[in-house]
């Protein structure tokens, strides 16, 4: 599963999200905030295995 790094563009908080938590954030929000965010709060992780 692909995860993220989000960054609030109001509050400026940082949050590792997966898929799902991205969908839910981009529909809803931040989590911390609420404030409305776009595609280019999140930055896609490497993934090392």
């Amino acid at each position: 599963m692909s995860r993220y790094e989000f960054t609030c563009p109001e509050c400026g908080q940082e949050i590792e999200v997966n898929e799902s938590m991205r969908e839910a954030t981009l529909s809803h929000g931040c989590p911390v905030c609420g404030a409305d965010v776009s595609e280019a709060a999140f930055a896609a992780k490497q993934q090392t295995n």
